[in-house]
């Protein structure tokens, strides 16, 4: 199977299971169309009614041995058929340390922060049979990982640092690494908290969705106010206490600003390098959610940053954009392509009390509570339909182009909106394809370039 799409007249084909990329001329272009159906001889026969033959007959040669070297039109690794490994381990926890905010955001998927339950938060005694349950559950595995999550995490900044203490001496006397990272929406990020998380090698998502008025129309206080000038400087002077340091700037755009490129930029130019933009996920009836009918703007859109994108690397001044990232030659081995993010089977979420879910946009699903800390996972049933739920066992997934990029979206997502893990959310798909040709262009400009 290939992949072709043009972009602003570069033609790129990918052959999907290879993950090959190539920059072609418009004669490969259409000779690729019917390089399934045609004998070499009848391919030079139609096309040289058009092109020189001697450059349709070199054309089809390097088909030929780009097809012979697994580069075009390669096989299906697998045939279509994949059977996970039943000794998976778990390889991180997501730890909802408060399930309660000091923002009302208008989109939250959390209910504010309370994931459709009681506020609270999690006790230190709660923390630690967390770790030592990840420890446990990660068996042989060295390198582990653990999400401090909310709500608002800093709300409960005592027990974050008596878990780092308590996570880092367990994983040495166990021969293990940990690595944390804390979600926050900056309100408490003060210099003494800022400090803490760089003496400590904490990464880092920070939360602002772009320009001011986009961002005070959905991170609000309780009372209504916006939280943008406090939230900035916040961010900005903990940016510039750790050059080369591990951060994201994350902001979420919703249907009143399908203009987001500008929110991108906007937070590229307050300095930030490392940027993610990502569209809301709602229930239709939302006066805010993304509606089936905006996708071919917000795609245009895509294509727009891209552009930017492109001309500020020419200059020098590089984005990381998250959304953006490929790797073409070292990415994710075969089966973490197939299967995504791990939820449910090496990834879990922990909420306050303890109970364990397969991520954290499930928690406060009762009919996903996998177990709890203290007796581990009870429910075994749940990691074997998080392990079926494949690429190849979902009917979208099975024959679309894209399927070794985004593994199947999002399962939180698919059964917020059909009820099952199994069935991909329409408008996250199309988005996804989308953001993948951009990052296909972005990569092979800019490496053509350096060629």
């Amino acid at each position: 199977m290939i992949h072709k799409f043009i972009f602003d007249d570069h033609r790129i084909v990918l052959d999907v299971n290879s993950g090959a990329v190539h920059l072609v001329d418009e004669l490969t272009w259409h000779l690729l169309d019917d390089y399934p159906l045609l004998s070499p001889r009848d391919l030079v026969a139609k096309h040289s009614r058009c092109y020189p033959v001697s450059e349709v007959q070199e054309a089809v040669r390097e088909i030929e041995e780009l097809v012979r070297e697994g580069l075009l039109f390669s096989p299906d690794p697998l045939n279509g058929h994949y059977e996970p490994a039943c000794n998976e381990v778990v390889k991180a926890l997501c730890l909802h340390l408060a399930h309660d905010c000091n923002l009302a955001c208008r989109y939250c998927f959390a209910g504010q922060g309370h994931f459709g339950g009681p506020s609270g938060l999690m006790p230190l005694e709660t923390g630690r049979q967390a770790l030592d349950f990840l420890f446990a559950a990660s068996g042989s595995r060295r390198h582990v990982e653990v999400d401090f999550f909310g709500g608002e995490p800093l709300l409960n900044f005592s027990v974050l640092q008596a878990l780092v203490e308590y996570g880092r001496q367990r994983a040495a006397q166990l021969g293990k690494v940990i690595k944390f990272t804390v979600t926050t929406n900056a309100l408490l990020l003060t210099p003494e908290v800022g400090r803490y998380l760089n003496e400590n090698d904490l990464a880092v998502v920070l939360s602002l969705d772009g320009r001011q008025e986009i961002h005070d129309a959905m991170r609000i206080f309780p009372g209504g106010r916006g939280s943008y000038g406090r939230v900035l400087e916040n961010i900005s002077r903990f940016v510039s206490s750790r050059p080369g340091g591990e951060y994201y700037v994350r902001g979420t755009f919703t249907r009143h600003n399908l203009d987001f490129s500008r929110d991108v930029l906007h937070m590229a130019d307050l300095g930030f390098e490392h940027i993610s933009v990502e569209p809301v996920v709602a229930p239709y009836r939302e006066e805010y959610a993304l509606q089936p009918q905006d996708v071919p703007l917000i795609c245009e859109e895509y294509e727009a940053l891209t552009r930017q994108l492109l001309s500020r690397a020419r200059k020098g001044q590089r984005i990381n954009f998250f959304h953006f990232n490929i790797d073409l030659g070292g990415g994710p081995c075969l089966p973490k392509r197939l299967t995504g993010c791990g939820a449910g089977r090496e990834y879990l979420a922990v909420s306050p009390e303890g109970k364990l879910y397969p991520c954290h946009q499930f928690v406060g699903r009762s009919e996903y509570c996998m177990g709890d800390v203290e007796r581990g996972i009870v429910r075994p049933e749940l990691v074997e339909e998080f392990r079926a739920a494949h690429v190849y066992n979902k009917d979208a997934c099975r024959g679309c182009w894209a399927r070794f990029y985004c593994s199947g979206g999002c399962h939180a997502n698919a059964h917020a909106f059909h009820g099952n893990i199994f069935t991909p959310y329409e408008i996250a798909c199309d988005l996804i394809k989308k953001r993948i040709e951009c990052a296909l262009y972005l990569k092979a400009a800019l490496s053509s370039e350096s060629a």
